[in-house]
Parts: C-alpha cells; structure tokens; sequence
C-alpha cells in the first residue's frame, strides 16, 4: 500500500465526495442546472402574490414610496439566501430547513426544533395557500361583482376543497404542471407589464403624498410594506429543498438565488411602477384585482378578461402544487421518526398521505376567512422564528460543531449577511400585527405541549436518551474513504 492511499483528499475530490450520496441510500439524477433552478426560484416566489399585494404595499407607503419596500424586501431576501445558499450547499437533501436545524440543535435538545420546525409548517404552509384561495376569490369578482360576503366565503371554501379533492389520489410528478405555471404566470406578468407601459404617465408615478416627508409615518409604512414584500419574495430558497437534484449544489445553489431575488426585484419594480403609472395610486390601493384594472383601462374588458382567467388558473395551480408539496413535509418527518406517527400513514390503496393533506386543507379553508393582509401577517409571524431566525443560528452553530464539514460555499462577508437579515427578521416580526404575534407565540407553545406529550409516547429527549448523528460528515466521512480506495486500486 503506497501512501499517496492516505493523503488528504483533493479539494476536488472532496466537493465531489460532499455531493455524492450514500451508495445505500436513494437519490435523484442531478439533472438541474443553473437556468433551471433559477426558473424554478422565480416561479415560486411570483406565483400570484403581485397581483394581490401591489394594492396593499402601495396603500401602506403611500403611492410610489412603494418601490423602497420592493427593494428592502430584495435585500432581506438577498442577506437570508445567503444564509439558505451556504447551509443548503454543505447538505444538500430535500428536507431544507428540517434538515439544518436537525443537524444543529441536536447536541442541546434533540430533537425538539425539528419537531417544531414540522409543526410550523403545518399552520404556514396552508396559510401561504389560503392567500392563493383569497386571490383567486378577489379576481373572480372581476366576472362576479358585488358578492355578498357570506359567497365569497363559501367559493373559498369549495375552491379548497376541489383542490383537495385533486390531489386524493397518487400522484408522482408535478413537473408538467409547473412548466404551465410558470407559462401562465409570465403570460400574465408580462401583459400587465406591457398593458401598464402602453398608456404609462411619469407624473403619476412620481407624484408623492403631501406627508411622505414624515419619518414616523414613513418608518411605520416601511415596517407593513417589507411584511408584504419579503411575502413576495419567498421562494428564492426552492433550490434548497431539491439540493439532491441540482448538478453542483457548491456552485448552483448560490447563484440561482442571488440571480431569482434580483430578476423578481426588477419585475417587482416594473410592474408596481407600470400600474400606479397607469391608474392614480389611491386607485390602486383600493383595488381588489389591479391587474384587470390596469389592463381594462388601457386595452379594454376583452384583454382584461383573457388576464384574469391567467390568473385564475395561476392561482389555482399554485394551491395546488403547494399543498402537494407542502403534505409531504410532515410525513416524511413523521417517517423519519421526528413528528407525530399518524401523519407517517399512507392511503391505504392510494399511497399518499391523506391526513396531513386534509389537516392542510381544512387549515388552508379556515385562513380563506380572514382578509389578505391578515393572513400574510399570520404566515409571516408564526415563519421568522422557527425558521428564519433558526436558521440563522443554525449556519452560526454548525459552523463551531462541525468546522469540517464541507462548504462548497461559505456565506460572503460572514457574519454580515446573517446579521443584517437577523435584524431584518425580527423587524419583520415586531412591524406585524400584535394579534399575529400572540398567534405564532400561542402555535410555538402548543407545539411545545406536543412536543412532550410525543417525545414521552416516543421515548425521546428529554424522557429519553439523545442521539447525537452527524449525518453529513458521516456520509463526507464514507465518501472520502470510497474516493481514496478508488485512487488506491487505480
């Protein structure tokens, strides 16, 4: 045996031993490059949401003051992508934020925050769809006027349940069904766009309000506006749960969020400017489908109604895809041993899995009841903590505990990024509503409570003994082993 069999590996060979999975384990073809995955990001992270929100961050700034909110918003994105890019490059999976705060926090309380983690979803995940739902309420107004209340209620509450219905069954692959989406979502962007800037008046676009100099007022805007906006914004951190699927994570995954938040940020940016160019800015916030609006008013019903169906169907789709998604967070931590057991069950002669799907739809139903902003309010709150602020710490913990694990990226300027969006986030979470605040206090706490109650039945920590698993470096660890037996047999 020579002893070049026994060297340290190359940074090479130790990139591709980071990213190549067990030989025992399942994996996905790494097919996605760095086009796609941005695709991907982008359409996430539009779905419906301008179509919606453009009305209600011009109504908190104030008209055109708007655009600072889009562009804080892309900065908070950018800084927390960050974050995303580095921990998602060193452990590439599909589980994203469960995987890094499983990976961090076990040393302390086992498995706690994961189980918490899992527990959040289960409220913000159906949240985010219940704002699909409400979207898809307002613009269906534009071929149904003057509903009463009690209507839009209850098309809210069919809509759940079709999409709900949809989904009952098996179903493997939603890859078709986002190549329309993002199809339909550019046909829609794109018309507004081109419909604001057909009729577009540069002096409706900069005229501000008479107290826009007001630092109390503008700050207090500000505060509601990044709330709307870093709504908008999410999604740059797709990549991160199909890590196993991109070509180079090391190199993929930063860039495909870094280049996502700056293309959606100049959309953003077009489309707010193009429609309170358009239509007097104390129109806009009032409007419940300024789309339609923007588009009658320059090119007629007719185009406006071809608009509205795109974003109808968008809509829709967008419900779809994530609660298909968004119901397998839970059972494969269920499978993994790390959630409650009853959301692990399959359909018996369907396998999917049915309860976690239907406690999303009856979450996503209850949410259509409560007015846009309050949702987003809702969604935002109960997210920052265990996700946002816990990943932040994650990336800080995993670096002292694990200093060898394999980076293929290592965050810029560190800890800068991490803590302008930790500031940022806690800002985000004292500018919501206090009734959102008490909301996502009152879910942590009950997540607690169950936590106790499983980790008691289950025989965990703290009733039990804590595993302590490094499941990266342990893979980093077989991978290099296999890399050096390969160097010593050729």
């Amino acid at each position: 045996m020579s002893d070049s069999a026994w060297q340290e590996p190359s940074s090479t060979a130790l990139a591709g031993a980071a990213e190549r999975p067990a030989a025992d384990a399942p994996h996905f073809h790494r097919s996605v490059g760095l086009f796609s995955a941005t695709a991907v990001n982008m359409i996430q992270i539009c779905g419906v949401g301008p179509f919606l929100t453009i009305p209600a961050i011009v109504a908190v700034m104030n008209g055109p003051l708007a655009v600072i909110g889009w562009i804080f918003g892309a900065v908070l994105a950018m800084a927390d992508g960050l974050v995303w890019a580095e921990l998602g490059a060193a452990m590439p999976g599909a589980g994203g934020t469960y995987l890094y705060v499983r990976e961090a926090f076990q040393y302390r309380t086992g498995k706690l925050m994961p189980f918490l983690f899992v527990w959040t979803a289960m409220l913000s995940i159906p949240l985010i769809m219940s704002t699909g739902i409400i979207g898809f309420v307002q613009y269906l107004g534009f071929f149904l006027p003057n509903l009463p209340a009690w209507q839009t209620h209850a098309i809210g509450v069919v809509a759940t349940a079709l999409v709900v219905l949809a989904l009952y069954r098996r179903i493997e692959s939603i890859r078709a069904l986002s190549t329309v989406l993002w199809i339909i979502m550019m046909l829609a962007v794109g018309l507004t766009i081109a419909a604001a800037y057909s009729d577009f008046h540069l002096s409706l676009a900069t005229t501000l309000p008479p107290d826009a100099g007001d630092p109390g007022k503008f700050f207090m805007g500000l505060g509601a506006g990044l709330i709307i906006a870093i709504y908008d914004y999410a999604g740059y951190n797709t990549t991160a749960y199909m890590g196993d699927e991109l070509k180079n994570p090391g190199r993929v995954m930063p860039r495909s969020i870094i280049v996502s938040i700056i293309a959606m940020m100049v959309l953003y940016l077009a489309m707010n400017v193009g429609v309170i160019g358009t239509v007097p800015w104390q129109e806009v916030a009032k409007s419940t489908s300024v789309a339609s609006l923007v588009v009658s008013r320059n090119w007629g019903h007719a185009a406006a109604a071809i608009v509205t169906v795109l974003i109808l169907v968008a809509a829709l789709a967008s419900v779809f895809a994530g609660l298909l998604g968004g119901s397998r967070v839970p059972f494969y931590a269920a499978r993994d041993g790390v959630f409650l057991a009853a959301f692990g069950k399959l359909h018996p002669r369907h396998n999917f899995p049915h309860i976690a799907l239907l406690v999303m739809g009856v979450v996503t139903a209850a949410g259509t009841f409560f007015d846009l902003t309050a949702v987003i309010n809702m969604l935002v709150a109960v997210a920052v903590l265990l996700q946002s602020v816990a990943q932040i710490a994650a990336l800080t913990v995993l670096r002292r505990r694990q200093p060898n694990l394999h980076r293929p990226y290592r965050q810029w300027l560190y800890p800068v990024p991490s803590l302008v969006a930790l500031v940022g986030w806690l800002y985000v979470f004292y500018a919501t509503d206090r009734q959102s605040q008490l909301m996502s206090t009152g879910w942590l706490i009950l997540g607690l409570i169950a936590f106790l109650i499983w980790a008691r039945v289950a025989r965990q920590w703290p009733f039990g003994p804590k595993p302590i698993r490094e499941v990266y470096l342990e893979r980093q660890a077989d991978n290099i082993a296999t890399v050096n037996s390969e160097a010593h047999a050729r």
